[in-house]
């Protein structure tokens, strides 16, 4: 029989296999990319609808946790209360750490106060399992034979520190991101707030029309402020819907807002010139970050250069004059 020859290979691959399943992963991408684009959802829409059915709930009394509706923003289960009652026992929950893990759970965007149970769960639980499933990885099965006794103690370690610290790196990571999402969209939320003030449109009615104004372009700024248009139109005191909202979010200019806010409402003064006054500031708080990080690029792009740009630069220049170099020795 006739052997086919070989395709070409590099470092022991065929290259026509591997260009044709990154061809066709790169097919893939385009033809979810268009599925995404062609089915744009918006974000507020389910968001809006469960905070006014909870609204309508609380109108007409509505308070038990059987109902399901209520559980959709409420979900206390028997899980958390299981878990509630065995970490009670282990002599682990105390009401300021639960109080910390709620105060995180708000700022990364989570309702459900009662997840803070699950996070401490998660904590006393994961670095025990993930412990044990390296253990016997590492010393049991051997998956690493080649890994001397540092190496291995390293990594087990390293995965019972993970499972300790992986559920509020989580939540700080998410927290951190959802803080900046918002403080991009704020001062453009400002400014339409005193369009709607000077319109007329009462508080919880701006903040219920900036909502829906920027909820496509700022779905996390949107819920915070339906969110809080929403308690300001059930809440007996005014002042709470606003607190509510600093402490959901871990933002000082938020925090700057609700204090103007609520001194509106207590002494009477004109809203629309306050919030102008603190949409001013923050645009040039903004102003401020985009010229700081314009200053800083020069520094950040100094080592990418050196790495990749200069040699490549330097080949380009002086591979010509090597190679003649090289012939005219040759030929002599």
């Amino acid at each position: 029989m006739i052997e086919q020859p070989a395709g070409p290979t590099l470092l022991g691959f065929d290259v026509v296999m591997v260009g044709t399943v990154l061809a066709g992963l790169a097919a893939f991408a385009v033809i979810m990319a268009i599925y995404a684009a062609v089915t744009i959802k918006d974000p507020m829409a389910k968001r809006v609808q469960s905070l006014n059915e909870r609204r309508e709930q609380l109108k007409a009394g509505i308070v038990t946790s059987a109902t399901k509706k209520r559980a959709s923003l409420v979900r206390k289960s028997d899980t958390t209360d299981k878990v509630k009652d065995q970490l009670g026992k282990m002599k682990v929950l105390q009401d300021s750490q639960i109080e910390a893990v709620q105060q995180k759970l708000a700022y990364a965007g989570y309702r459900n106060k009662e997840l803070a149970v699950l996070i401490i769960g998660l904590r006393a639980v994961l670095p025990i399992v993930l412990g044990l499933a390296g253990f016997l990885a590492i010393y049991i099965i051997e998956v690493f034979p080649d890994w001397g006794p540092m190496y291995r103690l390293g990594a087990v370690s390293a995965l019972v520190g993970l499972g300790y610290k992986g559920p509020e790196l989580y939540l700080s990571n998410k927290a951190s991101k959802r803080t900046l999402e918002i403080q991009k969209g704020l001062p453009d939320a400002l400014d339409l707030l005193v369009i709607c003030a000077e319109a007329g449109l009462t508080v919880d009615a701006s903040f219920n029309r900036v909502a829906k104004e920027l909820g496509r372009a700022y779905p996390e700024l949107g819920d915070e402020f339906a969110l809080t248009a929403i308690e300001l139109s059930f809440l007996n005191e005014r002042r709470q819907a606003f607190n509510n909202l600093a402490y959901r979010v871990n933002l000082e200019a938020v925090k700057g807002v609700v204090t103007t806010m609520v001194q509106t409402e207590r002494y009477g003064t004109p809203l629309a010139s306050a919030l102008r006054v603190l949409s001013a500031e923050f645009r040039n708080e903004r102003m401020m970050r985009a010229e700081e990080k314009a200053a800083r690029l020069p520094a950040i792009m100094t080592v990418p250069l050196i790495l990749f740009i200069l040699p490549v630069l330097f080949i380009v220049i002086l591979g010509p004059a090597a190679c003649s170099i090289n012939d005219a020795l040759l030929t002599d």
